[in-house]
């Protein structure tokens, strides 16, 4: 994954939760206070790539789609304001905690949700976020989904 070497970075780890939406709003907040550009990072694999259940194969998937469904995404989520400008959207293979452990190598801060998407994913509720809490080599800001009902997101119950 290409670096940045022209000033701070901030990354952001984005799977389409809304965790991770209000972790995306975070970091371009948080960049355009210190002056830093934002690495919106999308990771995939395929299904049985590290296990010995299955061979690794996904007929369904199109990375050039994802690619594309990521930068739609970051534009949904951030609207046509023009910090989307500092915003650069990476779609890496790898499992989630490691692709968002290497790309906030010499980043200024690591931005997730505090959960992400999936099925049994839900069951170990915030897993990439705590790997990347215990093992990152930078600050690390884990983000609750935002509570105002107008983003779509679950409000807290009372």
């Amino acid at each position: 994954m290409d670096r940045h070497d022209t000033g701070s970075r901030i990354v952001v780890g984005v799977d389409g939760s809304p965790s991770s939406h209000a972790a995306l709003r975070w970091a371009v907040r948080y960049a355009g206070l210190v002056g830093a550009s934002v690495d919106a990072v999308a990771a995939w694999d395929l299904p049985g790539a590290r296990s010995w259940s299955a061979p690794a194969v996904d007929t369904d998937f199109d990375e050039e789609q994802a690619e594309r469904g990521l930068v739609e995404e970051v534009r949904d989520v951030l609207g046509q304001s023009g910090t989307t400008s500092r915003v650069h959207e990476r779609l890496v293979r790898g499992d989630p905690a490691e692709v968002l452990l290497d790309a906030a190598e010499g980043a200024e801060a690591l931005v997730v949700g505090s959960r992400g998407r999936g099925g049994f994913r839900r069951a170990l509720l915030g897993s990439v976020s705590h790997q990347c809490a215990i093992h990152a080599t930078c600050p690390v800001v884990i983000v609750r989904p935002e509570t105002d009902g107008g983003k779509g997101d679950e409000p807290l119950p009372s």
